[in-house]
């Protein structure tokens, strides 16, 4: 067994493999950029790095620095993690050839699978179905437009390299084919080194389902089940679960036994994934082969009771695959959230900077912990007070629940993220929160088109209804009771003028371009040694006891017997108004003011302030780098007409002009780093 491992990753699959390479007693390497100097995994690891400047083309992707790391700090082995380098074949070779373990297959089973272009050859020549496309790389946007012509449309663009969603377009038409391919081109470049593309027929209404495999050095291959990872958006998963509820044992079991012949026909050695699309009649057709671990692992964790870093760990030392297929078990339902620094209201742009406050929900299940079952886990690469960088994916961790079953696993994800607190910046938590609630969902009725098909014109506030807005509304004046009871009992109170807590108050909830909501609720009983209120809501009664202090923003407790979890803040970070209690719970959001009878009166006669007209103005809509600016000074500019992109998080961002107008201003140069919501450019 190895002594000590280099992790040629960041974030939080680096921390990952660091908490199971502890375990099994291997000291552990990072390799860190200038960006990610006080990142958490340099903190967890023994030793670590520098191999460059914050873009990934100049430190994550550099090879040489990182092979040179290893033989600085005298790590026998290397795990790649996912992204960056993890399928780079001609890496993997190098790495062999200097002497240093690759945790990862071969890189000839990493050249013939992890290569989209030949895997599906090879897939093609077993004698596995494949969907109808283009298995060469396309010279030309022209060509790419004739060769969809042909298969006819829809189509898949995909990046031969591609992954994560990076390198991929769907298009309908000849123009979406034309601009996918450059920007697949692009984004494949940027990101993997390798800008080779193809073309493929996109299967409507289909799932994405996925066979887990591991092998060993002697032969042996076998499946650990699958992984439903049918929601996604852009074609980058949003939520995973394993197993499905779709497919039968039948099915189950050709998926897997056909995964397993792929891998030996490459002599596959390590951790795999064979991805399949599957129709709604349960016929699957091969989509590609993930040669490394994939982000979605813990779920697999979760029902087999494996470990899987560490079987790639043993694997690669030369140890024999510890079970059989028969001993493969399948126990719960468990489920993972991808916790993105994203803001879903504003398109799900990405959204960088500091996190002011990053606290997870309690949990009672671990990485690397293979005694600790149906619980809630968290893999984060991230600590509160650290930094979202604009240089690399968006993921700040990854929620992992298990449960016994299905719905009992989606009622714990529920209240998980509940009590996920990240403020600093935007992540997709409502937006998951939402899927979590949406009927088609709970029932298992959906594919990879439910986010595009049921959130087509965005993600807005409104289309996350809460089951009881009455509970929201009391939260509110809960907690403004315990304010105010704080007030009252603060010493030094002028003799007869002491502030007196009423019964009686009216919460107003704020709403959308100054309109109000009042509410009349009755607040008695406090206890502030139990923290128990009785709160009247109109005709309706909340018993509410919680030990939540104040200047916390998880609160915890029981609301007439059911246990909750919600989030409530006061000030500067509940948004429109410092004074107003802003409550989360489920998914949804509102800003209370909790006022008295006459004060709820005069604020009803407040006028309301329109904020600025900037629809002269192409706005940045999220922080990041400007790469091109497309128009000049006195330019005509038809709507729809590009204007700018901005790059942020490997992903090139195009925006377009929403109006026919006249350039009046470039208001920001090319390779400037921009805000959210600073202006680019003016229209007359």
């Amino acid at each position: 067994m190895f002594t000590k491992i280099l992790i040629a990753n960041r974030g939080e699959i680096a921390c990952r493999v660091i908490v199971t390479a502890r375990k099994m007693g291997i000291k552990t390497v990072a390799v860190y950029s200038d960006a990610d100097k006080d990142a958490r995994h340099v903190m967890l690891a023994d030793e670590a790095v520098n191999i460059g400047p914050a873009p990934s083309r100049d430190s994550y992707l550099q090879g040489d620095k990182i092979i040179a790391a290893c033989k600085k700090t005298g790590a026998q082995a290397l795990h790649p993690g996912y992204g960056f380098l993890s399928e780079n074949a001609a890496f993997a070779k190098k790495v062999e050839e200097e002497g240093i373990v690759f945790i990862g297959p071969k890189h000839y089973s990493m050249a013939a699978m992890g290569d989209k272009i030949e895997s599906k050859k090879l897939a093609g020549a077993a004698g596995v179905n494949c969907i109808p496309g283009v298995n060469s790389a396309i010279e030309t946007a022209e060509n790419a437009v004739e060769i969809a012509q042909e298969i006819g449309y829809p189509v898949m663009i995909k990046a031969s390299a591609g992954g994560g969603g990076k390198g991929l377009r769907v298009a309908y038409n000849d123009k979406e084919a034309f601009e996918g391919y450059t920007s697949c081109r692009n984004e494949a470049r940027n990101s993997f080194g390798d800008d080779r593309v193809f073309v493929e027929k996109y299967v409507e209404e289909p799932r994405h389902i996925e066979i887990q495999l591991i092998g060993d050095s002697l032969g042996n291959v076998v499946y650990l089940n699958e992984r439903e990872c049918s929601l996604q958006r852009r074609h980058q998963k949003v939520l995973e679960e394993a197993p499905s509820s779709f497919i039968s044992e039948a099915t189950r079991k050709a998926m897997g036994e056909q995964a397993v012949a792929l891998a030996k026909a490459v002599n596959y050695q390590s951790a795999g994934t064979v991805e399949f699309v599957v129709g709604k009649d349960q016929s699957f057709y091969f989509l590609e082969m993930n040669t490394r671990l994939q982000v979605e692992h813990p779920v697999t964790e979760c029902i087999t009771g494996l470990d899987l870093v560490e079987l790639m760990i043993r694997v690669a030392a030369g140890e024999k695959l510890p079970l059989t297929q028969a001993e493969v078990k399948r126990d719960g339902w468990a489920i993972e959230c991808r916790i993105n620094a994203e803001d879903p209201f504003r398109s799900f742009l990405p959204s960088t900077g500091r996190l002011v406050r990053f606290q997870p929900p309690e949990q009672t299940m671990f990485a690397a912990d293979t005694d600790h079952w149906y619980g809630v886990r968290v893999d984060t690469g991230v600590q509160d007070g650290g930094e979202i960088p604009m240089f690399y994916d968006s993921m700040i961790g990854k929620l992992i629940v298990h449960g016994k079953d299905r719905l009992d696993a989606i009622a714990k994800m529920r209240e998980a993220l509940n009590g996920f607190v990240i403020r600093g910046i935007s992540s997709n938590i409502p937006f998951q929160a939402a899927l979590l609630a949406h009927p088609k969902f709970v029932s298992g009725d959906f594919n990879t088109g439910f986010i595009a098909e049921n959130y087509s014109g965005g993600f807005r506030a409104e289309d996350v209804p809460h089951e009881d807005p009455d509970l929201l509304i009391a939260l509110a004046a809960y907690v403004n009771r315990k304010y105010l009871n704080r007030a009252s009992n603060i010493t030094g109170q002028m003799e007869g003028h002491e502030l007196e807590v009423g019964v009686e108050f009216v919460v107003v909830t704020l709403g959308q371009l100054g309109r109000c909501t009042p509410t009349p609720v009755a607040v008695t009983g406090f206890d502030d040694q139990t923290g128990c209120s009785a709160i009247m809501v109109g005709t309706r009664s909340f018993q509410i006891c919680s030990d939540f202090r104040l200047g916390e923003v998880r609160i915890s407790g029981n609301c007439n017997g059911r246990a909750f979890t919600a989030q409530v803040e006061r000030g500067s970070l509940a948004g429109k108004n410092p004074l107003a209690i802003r409550v989360s719970h489920n998914g949804t959001q509102i800003d209370a003011l909790v006022l008295s009878k006459r004060a709820a009166e005069l604020y009803t006669l407040m006028p309301y302030k329109a904020p600025p007209d900037m629809s002269r103005y192409v706005l940045s809509p999220m922080p990041g780098l400007l790469v091109d600016v497309a128009v000049v000074p006195g330019q005509k500019v038809q709507a729809g007409e590009r204007v700018a992109v901005i790059e942020a998080m490997k992903m090139e961002n195009v925006l377009f002009a929403t109006a026919d107008g006249v350039v009046a201003k470039v208001l920001a140069a090319r390779g400037e780093s921009l805000s959210v919501d600073q202006a680019i450019v003016e229209f007359v």
